[in-house]
């Protein structure tokens, strides 16, 4: 493979960086490179995602996935190919997701070392939005019913040229919420004479934040963070509303209901504590990515095939962060893995304004990923 043609395409893909829903640009790009590459196409699915279809005879139908939406956040890399679009960046690394899937398209035409049918899932707006939902709810399975998906991501946590894939929970679920105080406006003066939401909602944020470590196991990982608290305009007007908003992040769907359930109950005693009333929205946003474990050990082999026997780094923890990749796991078969990317130069963590795509991670996710066609189910 050209990785040089192929670094080059990833750098302008960084160039111009579009968010979630909106990556007209960047589909336009991908639907071209898979005609060149020789596969059909559909575009147009979660509006602006795009499948291509490769086929080589009969066989099983293999999905590989990538994100393709960039970051609302500024970069602070320097490098010659920084963001032109301001207050946008590929800061999570989709843009070289995007182009390590459709190197390994053309690689897998060219060579059509494997047999049966992949199809190469481009999905828009991972970033919060669940794209990778939409795209289940439209039909994508109805249209192209995989035996089996795979799903990666680049870590600069892991030394590139390493991996790590395990069965079961791999990334966390991700929920969101907001907790609004309604109390009675007075002077700051003769807070006896008011009902004070802002205390409620400060006494709030602390109480939360200790429910994890109280209400569950803590052999089954979960985060609660408090992150935003609002309330009052001036400095001596008790206001009559505060509202604090925050996530909750948890690797088995026991711990997520238990402390989605704790936000509940947690709030409304605080609430009834000072006197106040308070209103509890709690949006399920993502669920708990789970590999299935005959995937899993499917996409082992592949990266120890493609990496070294060596390169699986079984010590590292599933993560407390989330991806909708999850919606994908839960309606078919498949495993996700993380590929190393960390060297000298590329230590910065994605959603850091430093971070830049190791280009290096190219031409290894390529043959990890071709590895995982080739050996079929």
């Amino acid at each position: 493979m050209n990785t040089t043609a192929w670094a080059s395409f990833r750098r302008d893909l960084h160039q111009n960086p579009e968010l979630g829903f909106k990556e007209h640009r960047t589909a336009a790009k991908i639907a071209a490179s898979l005609r060149r590459i020789g596969c059909s196409v559909e575009e147009g699915i979660a509006q602006t995602g795009v499948v291509g279809t490769l086929v080589n005879g009969p066989g099983p139908m293999i999905g590989l996935r990538a994100d393709m939406d960039a970051l609302p956040m500024t970069e602070a890399t320097g490098k010659p190919w920084t963001s032109q679009i301001d207050g946008v960046f590929h800061g999570c690394g989709h843009d070289g997701h995007v182009t390590c899937l459709l190197a390994t398209a053309e690689h897998l035409a060219k060579t059509r070392a494997f047999c049966g049918t992949v199809v190469f899932i481009f999905q828009p707006a991972e970033e919060g939005h669940g794209g990778g939902r939409v795209m289940v709810e439209e039909g994508l399975f109805d249209r192209h019913p995989c035996d089996r998906i795979y799903g990666f991501h680049n870590m600069p946590l892991l030394p590139l040229g390493t991996a790590a894939v395990k069965s079961g929970p791999m990334m966390a679920s991700f929920d969101e919420l907001r907790v609004t105080f309604h109390g009675e406006a007075g002077h700051a003066a003769a807070p006896h004479l008011a009902r004070d939401p802002v205390l409620a909602a400060a006494d709030c944020a602390v109480a939360l934040s200790r429910s994890p470590a109280r209400r569950v196991d803590p052999h089954a990982p979960s985060v609660l963070s408090v992150t935003q608290i609002h309330g009052g305009t001036t400095h001596n007007v008790i206001p009559a509303e505060a509202w604090l908003g925050g996530t909750v992040r948890a690797l088995s769907a026991e711990a997520r209901q238990i402390l989605e359930e704790e936000v509940t109950r947690i709030s409304q005693a605080i609430a009834a504590q000072h006197g106040v009333e308070c209103s509890v929205v709690y949006d399920r946003r993502f669920p708990v990515l789970v590999n299935e474990p005959e995937a899993t050990a499917a996409l082992r082999a592949a990266a120890g095939q493609a990496l070294g026997p060596n390169a699986l780094m079984d010590d590292f923890r599933p993560l407390l962060a989330a991806e909708d990749f999850a919606f994908m796991l839960a309606a078919c078969p498949g495993a996700y893995i993380l590929l190393g990317q960390g060297d000298d130069t590329h230590h910065a963590m994605v959603h850091n304004p430093g971070y830049d795509f190791n280009d290096q991670l190219i031409p290894l996710a390529v043959n990890v990923l071709s590895a995982a066609v080739s050996q079929g189910l």
